[in-house]
């Protein structure tokens, strides 16, 4: 139905289109010229709407370089909608009910969206269309999805959607983009993933740019500074609408790849400039003049980016790398943690025992140590004096058995007797010897 109704859409525009050039003289061949351009550029979007799936498979390559040059405005509603298969989702069945339910976000979004787009028609005015709609498909966003639930940024995409299509579309394509094209890690309350592309990002700058890498360094002006809003709004807060929307154009096709590209190819395009400058003036260069120095001619640009040099198997290591660094980070921080839960329990044993208490005295301390030590000792010389008893009741059977004289057997059976009690009398004071040096240890810890 989408498809039939854009394709009506245009139909209907081009044969009106053509009705009412065919009614005006040109004014010159430049502005004819255009007007066919103009023309021949819809029908071909038309065409590869209603071909979506042949375009999609046998002439991805022309797709993409299209794609690259601007989507044309009235197809973007449609297009994005093909292009993150967002046009028949199950999840935009329970949008009506999601509206009906609340949110534990509800605040926190009410707050934020005043701040998106200020400036924009669409979303003026605290009764406005734009920031209700805006509201309803946040607010559904964080039911769907409460591990997330709502992150500040994410309201300036789910704008820029709205401004595009209706709200329950914007949904769709809003929860394909968060599922499909890395945002929902992005929007994670750890924000692992946007540490991950600063991370990416600085591997990037360091090898591209190294003179430039050093300068921000020196003034310790952290890759986090100016590029979080980059990967978390794609530019959306960066580039007035025109260029941010043709950079999100290949977002939707290409992914998170061209805010690499483009975050590189702003670094090379102000690199001079940016050398020359301390902390504060980098500041204030990123916010008031890279902004708008491609206003006029974002192809410029978008060519420039796609000059920049990107590995995606490289970028994969990366991943890799700072996954194990994440890792050892935590095993770290696990360690740290035991060692400082271990160290509070030692700082309250001395406490205690600075506190005077006769039981943990230092003189108490000192006397267990002795004792415990003087245990020990006669430990081992009853064991010492039991082995040497057993040997000599072992000998004595020897030589009973070899002295038959009944004088001899009476002697050394008397003999045995006597040892036995003697060993019987080791062995007990042995036992209270372990037991005293079981008292004390305990004593001790």
């Amino acid at each position: 139905r989408l498809l039939e109704a854009d394709s009506k859409s245009m139909r209907s525009m081009n044969g009106s289109r053509r009705n009412s050039g065919s009614s005006l003289v040109s004014s010159s061949s430049a502005s004819s010229n255009l007007s066919h351009l103009e023309e021949d550029t819809w029908i071909l979007w038309g065409r590869i709407v209603n071909e979506w799936d042949e375009w999609r498979k046998k002439k991805e390559k022309l797709l993409k370089e299209l794609i690259r040059k601007g989507i044309p405005h009235h197809f973007r509603a449609i297009v994005w909608q093909l292009l993150c298969s967002a046009t028949d989702m199950p999840v935009k069945n329970q949008y009506s009910e999601l509206l009906k339910m609340s949110s534990p976000c509800e605040k926190l979004i009410r707050r934020d969206i005043a701040r998106t787009y200020p400036e924009h028609e669409f979303f003026k005015g605290q009764d406005s269309l734009g920031q209700e709609v805006l509201f309803n498909v946040m607010k559904a966003y964080s039911l769907v999805d409460r591990e997330v639930g709502y992150c500040q940024g994410s309201a300036f995409i789910v704008g820029l959607l709205l401004m595009q299509m209706p709200e329950e579309e914007a949904f769709c394509v809003f929860v394909r983009l968060m599922q499909e094209y890395r945002l929902r890690e992005l929007f994670k309350p750890s924000m692992a993933e946007l540490g991950l592309c600063i991370y990416q990002f600085e591997y990037l700058l360091q090898e591209q740019l190294p003179e430039l890498n050093i300068h921000f360094r020196s003034q310790s002006f952290l890759t986090s500074m100016y590029a979080s809003s980059w990967f978390l709004t794609l530019f959306l807060t960066t580039f007035p609408l025109p260029v941010a929307t043709r950079v999100f154009d290949i977002f939707m096709y290409e992914g998170l790849e061209i805010v690499f590209r483009v975050g590189m190819a702003l670094l090379q395009f102000n690199q001079a400039e940016l050398v020359q400058l301390d902390m504060e003036g980098m500041s204030q260069y990123f916010q008031k003049v890279i902004p708008h120095q491609f206003d006029s001619c974002p192809d410029k640009l978008i060519l420039r980016a796609f000059q920049v040099k990107y590995n995606a198997k490289k970028m994969k290591r990366l991943e890799k790398e700072y996954a194990a660094i994440k890792n050892k980070e935590m095993e770290e921080q696990i360690e740290i943690k035991r060692l400082r839960t271990e160290n509070r329990l030692l700082k309250q044993r001395i406490e205690t025992l600075e506190k005077g208490n006769p039981r943990f005295s230092e003189e108490f301390v000192t006397h267990l140590e002795t004792e415990l030590e003087q245990s020990r000792l006669r430990e081992s010389e009853t064991l010492g004096a039991l082995k040497e008893m057993q040997d000599k009741v072992l000998d004595m059977e020897k030589r009973n058995s070899l002295l038959p004289d009944e004088d001899n057997v009476v002697r050394l059976q008397e003999e045995l007797q006597a040892l036995a009690l003697r060993e019987a009398e080791a062995v007990k004071s042995l036992t209270e010897l372990q037991q005293q040096v079981k008292d004390l240890s305990d004593s001790w810890q």
